[in-house]
Formats: structure tokens, C-alpha cells, sequence
């Protein structure tokens, strides 16, 4: 690669890594053939990219982005492909998912909304947290709630008024 290509793949990695808030790092190494497209092809059905990058080329474009990414370049050994998300759990579960069959992925590390996840051990933790849509969804039902037997209340007073008459 010349030096022209690695400018020009690390300007390309700064210009992802500066429209995001959630990036996953995993080793994708080892997987065969059918179970990396199958990989690829559930990453493309959720709405993640991932990309198998070099380590010094996303180490240099980590630091000229204003994200602080903390320690996770320090995980930047051996092979590592990046996963980019607006939902902030769906990398993990995606992970965790391919991870029955196998031991692969593995996760790195997470750069989730400013907080940095570093180690694999973090996998159920993060393939546990709630999406934006999860938690409007929680709130609307908590919400719904009190209104729902409230009106169930008077209902049931107004069936009994009626039968009482």
C-alpha cells in the first residue's frame, strides 16, 4: 500500500469514525468462507457496517477525530474489523449470535456513546442495553399504564351505575 492509499484509507476511516457514536472492534479472524458472508449479510440486514481494516491506519484516524476513544486503541493487535451502528446493541447481538456456532467473534472493545468497553467478557453487557426505540417503547408502555386503569376504573363504575338503575 502507498502512501497516497494509506492517506486516503485513513481519511476515509476518519470521515466514518466522525458521524458515529457507536464502533465496535472484533477479530473476524479464523471464520471461513461462508460464515464470514453469512456475517457480512446479517451485518448489512441490521444496518451495520463492518470492515476489516489495518490497525495502524484506524489508530492513526482514532486520533485525529474529536471523539475521545480512551484506551481502545491499545486493542488494536492481530486482526480487527470495525463495526459501525446507530443502534447501540445490535453489533453485540449479532456477535453473540455467531458466537453459538463458534468461538468467533471476538469483541475487542465498543466505543458506545463516549464510554469505551475494552475485553470480550463485556459481549452479554452490551448485547443487553436497550436501543432508543426499546426505551420510547418502555416509556409509552409506562405511560399507557395508569391512563389504562384509570379508564378501566371508570368503566367499571359506569357498569355498575347502569346495572344499579
Amino acid at each position: 500500500m502507498t502512501r497516497e492509499e494509506k492517506a486516503i484509507a485513513i481519511e476515509d476511516l476518519k470521515t466514518q469514525l466522525a458521524d458515529v457514536n457507536i464502533v465496535y472492534l472484533a477479530d473476524i479472524s479464523g471464520l471461513d468462507a461462508e460464515t464470514t458472508s453469512n456475517l457480512r449479510r446479517a451485518c448489512f440486514k441490521a444496518g451495520i457496517s463492518l470492515e476489516v481494516v489495518k490497525n495502524t491506519l484506524l489508530e492513526k484516524a482514532m486520533e485525529a477525530v474529536d471523539h475521545d476513544f480512551g484506551d481502545l486503541p491499545s486493542v488494536l493487535k492481530g486482526n480487527t474489523s470495525i463495526m459501525i451502528s446507530d443502534t447501540a446493541n445490535a453489533p453485540a447481538k449479532i456477535i453473540k449470535e455467531f458466537r453459538k456456532k463458534s468461538d468467533k467473534p471476538v469483541l475487542k472493545g465498543a466505543y458506545i456513546n463516549q464510554d469505551v468497553y475494552i475485553g470480550d467478557n463485556l459481549l452479554d453487557s452490551l448485547a443487553s442495553i436497550k436501543s432508543k426505540e426499546e426505551l420510547i417503547g418502555d416509556i409509552i408502555m409506562l405511560l399507557q399504564s395508569p391512563v389504562k386503569r384509570v379508564i378501566g376504573a371508570l368503566k367499571n363504575k359506569a357498569d355498575n351505575s347502569e346495572t344499579q338503575e
